[in-house]
């Protein structure tokens, strides 16, 4: 299990605006010199599952040009940040915002935060992901992380940043010196599908996979599902030695019947396998003769915020995948053509 910390430090210094510096006016709620100490902590199982799962020497350099193709996903730099400051009536209406650039593991900002109770949300690595968007973030209620709509073909690229998100009630008082920690933890996952081509020939391959939340409650922490039948496509990742056999997609986690949030148990991924799947692989393989087997691959684990997880598998004469995890469930169309139904089996 990998624990990454990485400190970054924010000094809200209160500048004195003129209104608090006449003679006749109460100063209660005029500001002062607080500090707010932020962790981007990467709770992980990269390591352990790449080590574990991927162990043969051919296996190995897949696991090492997944650990790549991951890099800017399982990160402990923070690009950017986006800070808000809600008042905490009612209107929940925000009160600061600011969205500096980090670009490195530590950074100190400057900021004016009048003296009353707030409730504080911070978003990091935005900027580089155009398939999430910060939205409703004028209020605290409804802001929320959320993915873009796909397109006619319902399909959607990768997540291109590892998110973090926090929320932290403050309240800010004068005449005293205050301190508050705040930690922003992961909101996006991973996983891949890692195939055997067992000497099958074939023109193409498409791997997609579908299941999972499309957006992010950052307030409450919770996940946004539906009527999603959105498929991820995962990107082929390239290894050397082998060739073009290894799929990652990058998402939002799955459903998870325990409801546990990641933050940093002793093991904060083992989870039991449920009676039904909870999320899947879809894999269409264009055989040499031009025929299309389509694969559903039903995955019985949730996947979970921080998480990586790899299916491995082999291609049967038929064209379609068989999984070396007994526990994934596998349903076989073969002669899959565009007029049938590619809508998820959720």
């Amino acid at each position: 299990m990998k624990h990454i910390v990485v400190v970054v430090s924010l000094l809200l210094c209160a500048i004195a605006q003129t209104s608090c510096s006449m003679i006749d006016d109460n100063l209660d709620n005029c500001g002062s010199d607080y500090q707010l100490n932020y962790e981007l902590r990467l709770v992980t199982n990269m390591t352990t599952e790449l080590e574990t799962q991927l162990t043969t020497q051919t296996e190995v350099a897949v696991a090492n040009a997944l650990r790549q193709h991951l890099k800017n996903i399982f990160s402990d730099y923070a690009r950017d940040v986006d800070l808000s400051f809600y008042d905490t009536g009612v209107n929940d209406i925000r009160q600061y915002h600011e969205s500096p650039t980090m670009n490195a593991n530590q950074r100190s900002y400057t900021i004016y935060l009048p003296v009353q109770k707030y409730m504080h949300l911070a978003a990091a690595n935005l900027k580089d992901n155009s398939i999430v968007s910060l939205n409703g973030d004028e209020h605290c209620k409804t802001s929320n992380l959320i993915q873009k709509t796909a397109a006619a073909d319902n399909i959607l690229p990768s997540h291109t940043t590892g998110l973090f998100t926090a929320r932290q009630p403050m309240e800010v008082v004068s005449g005293k010196d205050q301190t508050f920690n705040v930690k922003l933890y992961m909101a996006n996952c991973a996983t891949a599908l890692v195939i055997e081509p067992r000497n099958h020939q074939v023109k193409d391959i498409k791997v997609y996979t579908t299941g999972f939340a499309t957006g992010f409650n950052i307030k409450d922490s919770t996940y946004v599902f539906g009527a999603n039948t959105t498929l991820i496509k995962a990107e082929t990742v390239t290894t050397p030695e082998v060739g073009d056999w290894s799929f990652c997609s990058v998402n939002f986690p799955s459903q998870d019947p325990a409801s546990r949030v990641v933050i940093e148990t002793e093991d904060p991924f083992v989870a039991n396998e449920e009676a039904e799947k909870i999320w899947e692989f879809q894999v269409l393989i264009t055989n040499n003769d031009g025929s299309v087997t389509r694969t559903v691959l039903g995955i019985r684990r949730p996947l979970r915020a921080g998480q990586l997880m790899i299916i491995k598998g082999f291609i049967d004469d038929d064209g379609s995948i068989r999984p070396l995890d007994s526990t994934v469930g596998v349903s076989v169309t073969l002669n899959w053509n565009e007029g049938m139904s590619f809508e998820p089996e959720i």
